[in-house]
C-alpha cells in the first residue's frame, strides 16, 4: 500500500527514486545538497529543542522527539517502499543499526540535558565536535584516508566549537 508523502518531503522529485546496490534509495540530488538540507534542519533542531525543554524534564522532552523521530521515518520508509527491503537486512547490520540507535539515543538524551543547562548557541557548536571525532575515528575502523586536509578541517572545527563555546 503507497501512503501518500507527508507534505514536508513532496518536494522530493518524482519518480527518481531508484533503489542503489546498497538498498538505499538515492535520488539526483546530490550528497552535498542532502548535507546542506541536514544542517538547516539539525539547525532547527537545536532552536526548536531549546524552546521546546525550557518547561519539560529533558528526558521527557527526548522521549517526545524520539518518537515524532520514529513515526516520522516509518511514513517515509512505507511511502517510498523502503520497508519491502526489511527481510533482506542480514544479523550484522541489525546489530549495527541497533547499536547505532543506542548511540543517537544517548546523544539525544546528553544534547537535551546541555540543552536544559545552556545556551543553544553554546552546545550546538560543541555537539558538532561529532565531526572531529568522526574524522579521526573514520581512520582506523572505516579505513578513511587521514588526510592533511581532513587534519585541518578538523582542527578548525575544533577550534570553532572552542571559540562559539567560550563565547
Amino acid at each position: 500500500m503507497l501512503m501518500r508523502l507527508p507534505s514536508v518531503i513532496r518536494w522530493l522529485p518524482a519518480g527518481q527514486h531508484s533503489l542503489g546496490h546498497t538498498g538505499e534509495h538515492q535520488t539526483s540530488m546530490s550528497w552535498l545538497v542532502w548535507s546542506l538540507l541536514s544542517a538547516l534542519f539539525a539547525a532547527a533542531t537545536a532552536l526548536l529543542a531549546k524552546l521546546g525543554v525550557a518547561h519539560v524534564e529533558p528526558n521527557l522532552a527526548t522521549a517526545i522527539r524520539t518518537t515524532v523521530v520514529v513515526l516520522f521515518a516509518w511514513a517515509i520508509a512505507l511511502a517510498l517502499g523502503s520497508h519491502s527491503g526489511i527481510h533482506g537486512i542480514d544479523r550484522r547490520s541489525w546489530l549495527l543499526l541497533g547499536a547505532s540507535g543506542l548511540a543517537t539515543g544517548l546523544s539525544w538524551i546528553c544534547y537535551f540535558r546541555a540543552l536544559s543547562l545552556g545556551e543553544a548557541s553554546k552546545v550546538a557548536p560543541i555537539d558538532k565536535l561529532s565531526v572531529v571525532f568522526v574524522i579521526l575515528l573514520a581512520w582506523p575502523l572505516l579505513g578513511e584516508a587521514l588526510t592533511t586536509r581532513k587534519v585541518a578541517g578538523g582542527v578548525l572545527i575544533a577550534a570553532g566549537a572552542i571559540l562559539l563555546a567560550l563565547g
